[in-house]
């Protein structure tokens, strides 16, 4: 039982929305429809992917022109872009990071716009390729290479995001100077 003058917090979906527009009930609450969870999340990826595998195609494609072919420079430009922006998206939304994303914003950039942007099947062919061609210097190198600034650049992609990340909650909640 409630002392006049204390009130309760709101219980339910309803009484918060009328606690939250002082009392005035703004229309006919509705629960939400069901959703298909699972069906959603596969549409997110494979929208994601469709972004990510047009974008790694226009990206490395247009690098052979400029570079040549030689070299998988355009495989490995996608590879390591990708691997900093999964680190970078990874910091800003993981808990507290301050961006607000949930499973299928998770599951569009990192599984589906990021896994179909970087290439690792191609890298593996093309390192294959250097060595029946009898380039092995090259095939190293191409592993080697690729393998570090992949890893460097998911790490430099976290700490960018993190200090972004945090940056952006020392102006929100203050410096605590």
């Amino acid at each position: 039982m409630e002392s006049p003058g204390t009130t309760q917090p709101p219980s339910g979906r309803a009484e918060a929305l009328q606690a939250a527009t002082d009392g005035k009930p703004e229309g006919p609450i509705r629960p939400r429809p069901p959703t298909n969870t699972a069906a959603v999340l596969y549409l997110a990826v494979g929208l994601g992917s469709a972004f990510g595998g047009t974008a790694r195609w226009l990206l490395s494609d247009g690098l052979l022109s400029p570079v040549g072919t030689g070299f998988p420079w355009g495989t490995l430009f996608v590879n390591v872009t990708g691997s900093f922006l999964i680190g970078l998206y990874a910091a800003l939304a993981r808990p507290g990071g301050g961006l607000i994303s949930g499973p299928i914003q998770r599951h569009f950039f990192m599984t589906g716009v990021f896994g179909g942007y970087t290439t690792f099947s191609i890298f593996s062919l093309e390192s294959i390729q250097l060595v029946e061609q009898g380039l092995f210097a090259a095939a190293g190198l191409n592993v080697a290479v690729s393998l570090g600034s992949w890893l460097l650049a998911v790490a430099a992609g976290f700490l960018v995001g993190r200090k972004i990340s945090d940056s952006a909650q020392r102006s929100i909640h203050g410096s605590g100077d």
